[in-house]
């Protein structure tokens, strides 16, 4: 069974489900990853001294990195400009959704819960364009393999002593929880170790300490009836 994650940014597959994806892999599933930019907008490359094109070629190897690292099915990058999601045609955004999701044929599709977590508003356009798109595309006959929506999310008590103000659900909100080994958590770690242009957000940001070996994942629109034992369990057609 095929999972696609979907993220505006590099990196934001490391800064937190990661630990998820890697359990996922383990059990089994496909997963794929597609991030609509490159991420070349981070002010990181002023002090690395790179435009944006460069930034973003930079950004894209340490991807393949961590495709390697986490073991993913597959990835894409789109060139969509980081940082201006908001000012982009939406339906225009969608498409690019949409094609990639009829590519891959996922039967579960997860992205960022409403809040985006940081509430970066690249985060928060994704979150709208991907539901937009599940909504559209599930009752289509030419979309049947599609059959969920997971929202990364966190839970409880949110420490923001870090460089990011965070967002997290209400435990009624939050559906599912996947419960990663120490090996899942070790790959979470070595996949943050592939964005060396990025050590000193991922230090500010405490992320290492803060991401827990308990992933939390909302589920739209379904009346989930008992907990679930893995992402796809209680699947079932609309």
């Amino acid at each position: 069974m095929r999972i696609l994650y979907i993220f505006p940014h590099p990196d934001d597959e490391s800064f937190g489900p990661a630990p998820a994806i890697a359990a996922q892999l383990r059990q089994g599933f496909e997963v794929h990853l597609l991030t609509l930019t490159k991420g070349e907008a981070t002010k990181q490359r002023f002090k690395l001294g790179l435009n944006k094109e460069q930034m973003g070629e930079v950004r894209f190897k340490e991807m393949k990195c961590v495709e390697k690292t986490l073991g993913l099915t597959g990835i894409k990058v789109t060139d969509l400009p980081d940082g201006e999601l908001k000012n982009i045609n939406p339906i225009d955004i969608e498409k690019v959704v949409a094609n990639h999701i009829y590519e891959i044929k996922p039967a579960i599709l997860i992205t960022y819960a409403v809040h985006g977590i940081s509430g970066f508003h690249d985060h928060l356009v994704t979150h709208a364009v991907v539901k937009r798109v599940f909504c559209e595309l599930k009752d289509r006959k030419d979309a049947e393999f599609l059959k969920r929506l997971a929202l990364y999310t966190r839970s409880g008590e949110v420490d923001n002593s870090g460089k990011f103000r965070l967002e997290a659900s209400t435990d009624a909100e939050i559906k599912y929880t996947e419960h990663c080994s120490e090996a899942d958590m070790e790959k979470f770690q070595r996949s943050l170790d592939c964005y060396e242009t990025y050590k000193e957000i991922i230090e500010k940001s405490r992320v290492r300490e803060i991401v827990t070996s308990e992933v939390p994942f909302e589920i739209f629109g379904e009346d989930i009836e008992s907990p679930l034992t893995n992402i796809a369990d209680q699947l079932k057609s609309w």
